[in-house]
């Protein structure tokens, strides 16, 4: 035997143990990525029976209770003040409970102890403001419909007995994703968007926008409702605060300036929708979410933290620059955000002020011009103060919106002071 026939017989041998161990891969033995979909009941909103079944996921999920400060130095899910960073709050909130108690966001675990300890809850809070603090929500929301939003908030705490979890998100029998919150189904349907009919990907938006958006309750019935009907942008929510819907003028009147005030509530979906990543394609989930593997098992994260606490999962995907390059890319468009939302902020607080003092002039005309403008100019600056995202989701819009807000600020108090 040659030594041709020899290299030709090894590497034969060699090709028949590689399709024997493919063979014995793909039709003998189990492959390590495969789950087993579990069925579970209606109603089981308990994450602890769901994490029985995908146990990866339910371990990510408990890393939500984890309290730690962003890595860029913005954000985080410590519980502080925020006016211990930007004082402006404690002017631009006086007379609503926000400037009592404005913390910083934890994890979805936190949600109705949170809700629960904050100095805003008190005896007039209504059932409304549970809606995207449980999954118990769906079976309250079947029971009474809108109805459960004027019951008092004190009446609705013994049912829920779970926070944000696993039920919010997904069906408990197929596990595929869906929205549970009415108001974002009824904002998208004015919209002219079925949400059932949403791809996966589409869905992995969704189901983060269902609450992480902002919205108002109706006066007389308390129904929450996404200001959607003329678009994402802050000009035109704006405007449609503008039409005085459902009776709707104002969140409070500021005690100083007597300008009728709205109050911004996360509006994450909405900043995001128009940013470069929301345009592309790119769901909420790619990178708060990202898959991940465990000995040879893909799943998905359910730690809903900064995309750069796991970088290579999250953006190195798409992005090729390096972990340091994407870090320092985030910590510098976050920090000139930063420094024009505080310049914003006390520009509108200064504009309180000046409004004040001309309180008493005979030109009501003037003043309830001074007033608008003021109004306006907060909404702006709050719109992106009260945004998860510190301007990284759409930093050309947030920093456009800013630049605008100290512009209306100037403005309102110039007119003020004339």
């Amino acid at each position: 035997m040659n030594n041709m026939t020899r290299i030709m017989l090894v590497v034969a041998g060699f090709a028949a143990v590689v399709l024997a161990a493919v063979i014995m891969q793909a039709f003998v033995l189990k492959p390590a990525h495969t789950m087993k979909l579990a069925v579970l009941p209606e109603g089981e909103y308990d994450p602890a029976v769901w994490g029985r079944h995908y146990p990866l996921e339910y371990q990510s999920y408990l890393k939500n209770r984890e309290m730690a400060p962003s890595p860029t130095g913005y954000g985080g899910s410590v519980k502080v003040q925020k006016s211990v960073m930007e004082p402006a709050l404690l002017v631009n909130f006086k007379g609503m409970p926000f400037s009592k108690d404005y913390t910083e966001d934890r994890g979805h675990p936190y949600a109705i102890e949170d809700l629960k300890s904050s100095k805003r809850v008190g005896p007039a809070s209504v059932g409304a403001c549970m809606t995207c603090k449980t999954a118990n929500l769906i079976d309250i929301y079947k029971e009474k419909g809108w109805d459960y939003a004027m019951l008092p908030l004190a009446d609705l705490f013994s049912r829920m007995k779970h926070p944000v979890s696993c039920a919010n998100c997904h069906d408990p029998r197929t596990m595929k994703l869906r929205v549970v919150n009415p108001a974002f189904v009824e904002a998208m349907e004015r919209r002219g968007v079925d949400v059932k009919k949403a791809s996966r990907e589409e869905m992995r938006s969704y189901v983060c926008g269902q609450c992480h958006a902002e919205y108002y309750f109706e006066p007389k019935t308390k129904k929450v409702v996404f200001p959607w009907d003329k678009g994402f942008l802050p000009e035109q929510m704006y405007a449609y605060y503008e039409q005085k819907p459902a009776g709707f003028e104002q969140d409070w009147i500021h005690p100083d300036s007597q300008a009728k005030m709205l109050k911004a509530q996360h509006p994450d979906f909405e900043t995001f929708s128009g940013g470069v990543h929301g345009r592309s394609g790119v769901a909420c989930a790619d990178c708060h979410m990202p898959f991940m593997r465990s000995n040879g098992q893909k799943y998905s994260s359910h730690w809903v933290t900064s995309p750069l606490k796991h970088v290579e999962a999250s953006c190195t995907t798409c992005h090729t620059q390096g972990e340091q390059w994407l870090l320092e890319r985030v910590r510098t468009e976050q920090n000139n955000v930063w420094q024009l939302q505080k310049a914003a902020g006390q520009a509108v607080a200064r504009a309180h002020e000046a409004v004040a003092k001309a309180a008493n002039t005979a030109d009501e005309a003037r003043l309830a011009r001074a007033r608008e403008q003021l109004r306006k100019a907060q909404w702006f600056w709050d719109i992106v103060a009260a945004e998860n995202g510190m301007g990284f989701h759409n930093p050309d819009q947030v920093m456009n919106t800013l630049g605008r807000a100290i512009d209306m600020a100037h403005q309102a108090a110039a007119e003020a002071k004339e």
